[in-house]
Order: C-alpha cells, then structure tokens, then sequence
C-alpha cells in the first residue's frame, strides 16, 4: 500500500513537472492575426505580466505563463496560440540562448503609454497606426498642438506622428485642394490655435512644437513618425529662424535664400537635402522620392518591394525587435511622402529596410539623446496608393499585413528594458 502512495506520488510530480504552464504565440505563417497578436502581448503587460519576445524565433514569438484568462482572451480575439509546459518552454529558451543561433530573448515588462499626435476633429483622411491600434485593441490618447506646448508629452511612452507638417504648409494641398471646405477648415483652425498659444503664424507654432517633441525625445521618448510627418519634421528643425513658406501659406513671401540657410545638424535623420520652391509641388524637399521614383527607377505596383535587413539578435537587439516579421520582403505602398532618398540619410541612421534599385530607405532607425526614433515612409500598408477622402482600411482583411507588423514592433519596443546598440 505505501509502495502504491508513492508510485502515485511519484507520478503526480512528474505530472505536475510537464503540465501547460505557458503560453507561446507564434508569428510565423501559423499564426491566424498577427495584428492580434500584438494586442495581446500588450493586454498581458497591462495585467502586470511579463512577456517574453523571442526574437527570430518563428517569426518574432511571445512567450508567457499560463492563465485561464489569458488564454480565454486568445480565443476571443481569434489569436492562435500553444499551451506549452515549463519543460517545453525551457527548452525553447535554451535553444534560443545557443550563441550559434540568431536569436535571443528580450524580456517584455511594461505596457508603454502611447500617445499620437493628431487634430482632435475629423480629418479627409486616416492615419495607419491610429487603424492598427484600433484593430489590435492597444489603447491610446490623442495630443495636438495646444496639449504639446502645454508640456504633457512626458506623461506618455511613445509618440506617433502621421499626416502632418511641420512646415506649416499645410501639407502643400494648396494648388489642388485650396476650394475645398475641409482645406479651408484646417487653415482657419490652425491659424486660431496658432493665435491662442501666442504664435503670429503657423509655422512657427509647428516648430515649436516639433522642439518639443525634440525634447521629449532626448529626455528618452519612443518617437515613431510615418507618412508626411518624417521629412517635414526636420525641414522644420533645420530651417528654425528661415521664413520657407510663400505668401499663400503665411501671408508674406518666403525667404529666396532659403537653402543655404539650412541648419542640418538640428536634423534627426537627414542631411545636406534642398527645399522645393515651388509652392504648387507635393513633395516639399528632396529627401522624398516621390516624384523620381517612378520615372528614374520604373517602379511601379507590381514592382514596388522592400526588404527587411537582418541582424544579429544577441548582438543588435534594437534593429532585429524592429524587424520582427514573417515575411522578409514587404509590398510597398505610397504616401504624401513615399520613401527617404538614400544619398540624404546621416551616416549614423540604420537603415532597416530598402528598396536598393530605386535607392531608397523606407524604414529607419536612430538615437538622439536618451530616446530613439523610427521613421517609415508612405501611408498605409494596405492601401497602395491611398488618396484624400479613400475609405479607412478594413484591417479585419488583412490580418497578417507584414507591412503593419512593422508599426507594431514599434508599439511594443518601449516595453523592452533599452538596450543600445553593441559596437
């Protein structure tokens, strides 16, 4: 009889031992919303859990331990997921920690407060990451110019920056858009803000801004920006005390000079650029490859792809958590700025993907102060050529978009303990 007790024993213990006790979601091409997926990660931080990415580990997956109601949540959210024991997932994480694999563990411990800069009216257009949040059920706030000067950027984490110019130039939708009411709108709303915060114009405000944004960054914010806002938000910076807007935007001509003016230094990414002058051209200086790439390099929709660069997880954590994908190559997509010439990168910005035969960047990656910053070029992943006043994208469509995943890494990356980049 007491042989039988501990034979029972025995074997309860070693049940025990195996039994699930977390929870792996994998990224790779099994997973059924990768969007999703990222949500979760998140729910779990704000319940005070600790999140495992693996990195490079079938295509960047979580790893946690098991609750019934994280699991419950997984199935409610439509998010594939395997229940693992300790055993199973203790060798996952000794597999990873081979130094003769590319990959690694980063601990994932607080959900990052995420703020992203945007008129608080309706606008003729949406913004990606303001879509994929949504979809993913990330919460966030929205802050604008008045909340920016008033100095509540270090309440938050992570700060997106989308459709947008801090040039004050409206975003050069004059020539064609200048008739229509939601132009005239912006304008008039602009203006009276600018008043009320103490600006005589516009741009001057949006530099002030862009300033305070400079600072939140250096004090160690997340700073992720997309579409117009990269490129307009150092032409700001560089062109700080130069008057760069015609009589139609601020009521008096621009300064004729205005290029060799330029301070590059006040950049965050790019250099030695030129300012249009023309005040009928989209695209507002040279960094944007949106009126050559077309011409000078033929690409087209069929041909319009990106690829992701790989790095060493043990060694480039940063790059290689932002890179996180199932897919290496991703389908481009335009945007009222499409990509970053290559030739006007500073030399000391990663480059994390690129189209090489058009020579451009289209995701980059840098440091200033104590924070970092993430800039991605065109608008919407899923929507080649997204025009003013398109239909939002249903992303219940596109589930597995590898070019959201990239938005997402960068959700989640404030999360991770800050690792600088070993040399």
């Amino acid at each position: 009889m007491f042989k039988k007790q501990i034979l029972l024993f025995t074997f309860f213990i070693s049940a025990l031992s195996s039994w699930a006790s977390q929870i792996l979601i994998p990224m790779d091409n099994t997973q059924k919303n990768h969007l999703k997926a990222y949500g979760i990660a998140y729910w779990i931080l704000k319940h005070e859990t600790p999140v495992q990415w693996l990195l490079n580990y079938r295509g960047g997956s979580f790893l946690f331990s098991f609750d019934k109601q994280f699991e419950s949540e997984c199935l409610i959210r439509g998010v594939s997921y395997e229940v693992i024991s300790d055993a199973q997932s203790g060798g996952i994480l000794q597999e990873i920690a081979n130094p003769e694999v590319n990959m690694d563990a980063v601990k994932l411990e607080k959900a990052p407060k995420v703020a992203v800069y945007s008129p608080k009216t309706k606008q003729p257009w949406d913004d990606a990451v303001t879509l994929v949040l949504t979809y993913a059920e990330i919460p966030y706030e929205v802050v604008y110019d008045e909340d920016i000067i008033q100095g509540k950027l270090p309440q938050y984490d992570w700060l997106h920056l989308h459709h947008e110019d801090f040039t004050g130039q409206y975003g050069r939708f004059w020539s064609m858009y200048r008739n229509a009411t939601w132009y005239q709108d912006q304008v008039r709303s602009l203006e009276a803000s600018a008043k009320v915060l103490g600006f005589s114009k516009v741009s001057q405000m949006k530099l002030a801004v862009a300033q305070k944004i400079r600072d939140f960054t250096a004090g160690g914010g997340f700073l992720f920006a997309m579409c117009s806002a990269p490129d307009s938000y150092d032409i700001a910076l560089a062109a700080e005390g130069v008057d760069i807007c015609e009589s139609m935007f601020d009521g008096d001509p621009a300064d004729p000079n205005m290029n060799s003016k330029l301070d590059y230094s006040k950049c965050f990414a790019f250099t030695g650029f030129k300012l249009s002058t023309n005040p009928a051209e989209y695209a507002k200086s040279n960094i944007d490859t949106y009126g050559t790439r077309a011409t000078r390099y033929g690409v087209t929709e069929k041909n319009d792809y990106f690829s992701l660069f790989e790095y060493s997880a043990k060694w480039d954590p940063v790059p290689t958590m932002l890179c996180q994908n199932h897919e290496n190559l991703i389908k481009g997509f335009w945007g009222q700025s499409v990509a970053f010439d290559k030739q006007f990168i500073k030399p000391n910005i990663l480059i994390m993907g690129e189209n090489k035969a058009a020579n451009e960047a289209r995701y980059i990656h840098g440091e200033y102060g104590k924070g970092m910053f993430t800039f991605y070029g065109g608008h919407d992943p899923e929507d080649y050529q997204h025009r003013v006043e398109d239909p939002p994208t249903d992303l219940s469509l596109h589930p597995n978009s590898a070019g959201y995943r990239l938005i997402l890494n960068n959700i989640l990356f404030p999360a991770a303990k800050k690792k600088k980049r070993k040399t």
